[in-house]
C-alpha cells in the first residue's frame, strides 16, 4: 500500500517533469535564431577541430544495424532507465534518493532557462531550416540524416510529440548530462555493495555510450554534450543547498504552523528528522 508521502513524491516528480516538457515545448517559435545558433556551434567546433558529426552521421547512415543500435541507446538507455533507477533508490536507498532527485530537477531547471535564452537547432533540423533561411548553406550544414525518424520510426517533429518537445533544445544535451547523473548515481548506489562490480561498468557505459549515440544520430553536437555535463554537475551543489538550507527551514515552518501534521506529506526524506537525511550519506 502506498503511503501519503509516496503519493506526494510521485506527484512532485510527475509535475516537475511534465512542467519541464511543457515549458520546453512552449519555446519553439524562434527557428531562425535556433538555426543561427547552430551555425555558431558548428563554427566553434570547426575552430576547435572537433566538428566530426557530419562524417559520423554520413558513415552510419548506410549501416542500418549500427544506426538502429545508436537510436536504441539514445532513446531507451535514457529516460526509461532514469525512472527505473529512481524507483529503486526511492525504495532501496532512500537516503541517496533525495539528493539524486534534486540534482536531476535542478539541472533540468537550469537547462530550461538556457533553452529559452539560447535555442539551438539539432543537426537533423538544419537541412529544412537552411532551405528557409540560408539557401546557400554549405553541404556540411545541410547533409545530416535523421536516423531516428528513418529507422526507429520516431521523429521529434512528429505531430504526436509536438506538444511536449522543443526541437531547438539541443544545447545543453541533457540526454548526455542526465545519463552522466544516472551513471554517477549507479556508481554511488552500488559502492561497497556485493554487486558493485556488475553495476560499475553499467554506470560508466551509460554516459560514454551516449556520446556517439547523440552525435551519430544527428541529434546533438559534441559541444552540446559539454554543456550538458556542466549543467548536470551543477545539479549537485544546488541539491546540497536544498538539503542543508531549504528543507530544514521548510520543516521548521511546518512545525510552527497550525498544521504540523503536514510534515507527513513532505516528499521523500525531507521530513524524517530535524536534519534532512543522515549526514553520513554525503560521505558514502
Amino acid at each position: 500500500m502506498f503511503s501519503r508521502r509516496d503519493l506526494v513524491e510521485a506527484l512532485v516528480v510527475a509535475v516537475a517533469f511534465l512542467l519541464y516538457f511543457a515549458v520546453r515545448g512552449a519555446v519553439i517559435d524562434r527557428p531562425e535564431t535556433a538555426y543561427r545558433h547552430a551555425l555558431d556551434v558548428i563554427d566553434a567546433e570547426r575552430y576547435l577541430g572537433i566538428f566530426w558529426e557530419d562524417n559520423m552521421n554520413a558513415w552510419i547512415k548506410g549501416r542500418q544495424f549500427l544506426a538502429q543500435t545508436a537510436n536504441i541507446v539514445y532513446f531507451w538507455l535514457h529516460f526509461p532507465l532514469i525512472i527505473v533507477f529512481g524507483i529503486y533508490l526511492y525504495y532501496g536507498q532512500r537516503n541517496k534518493y533525495t539528493l539524486m532527485r534534486d540534482a536531476f530537477l535542478t539541472s533540468g531547471a537550469i537547462a530550461l532557462i538556457i533553452y529559452w535564452l539560447y535555442p539551438v537547432a539539432p543537426p537533423w533540423a538544419l537541412n529544412d531550416l537552411a532551405a528557409r533561411f540560408d539557401p546557400n548553406a554549405p553541404s556540411y550544414v545541410t547533409g545530416f540524416f535523421d536516423t531516428m525518424e528513418a529507422y526507429l520510426g520516431y521523429g521529434y517533429q512528429a505531430q504526436s510529440t509536438r506538444a511536449f518537445v522543443n526541437p531547438y533544445a539541443a544545447m545543453p544535451s541533457l540526454h548526455f548530462g542526465w545519463d552522466l547523473l544516472l551513471g554517477i548515481g549507479i556508481v554511488w548506489a552500488s559502492w561497497r555493495q556485493p554487486w558493485m562490480w556488475l553495476a560499475l561498468p553499467i554506470g560508466i557505459f551509460l554516459p560514454l555510450s551516449q556520446i556517439p549515440a547523440i552525435t551519430a544520430t544527428a541529434n546533438h553536437f559534441f559541444l552540446d554534450a559539454v554543456a550538458g555535463t556542466v549543467v548536470a554537475l551543477m545539479g549537485f551543489p544546488l541539491a546540497l543547498a536544498l538539503r542543508r538550507r531549504v528543507y530544514p527551514r521548510l520543516i521548521g515552518v511546518l512545525e510552527r504552523s497550525p498544521w504540523p501534521a503536514l510534515r507527513g506529506w513532505l516528499p521523500a526524506d525531507t521530513g524524517d528528522s530535524g536534519e534532512v537525511g543522515p549526514q553520513a550519506e554525503i560521505s558514502d
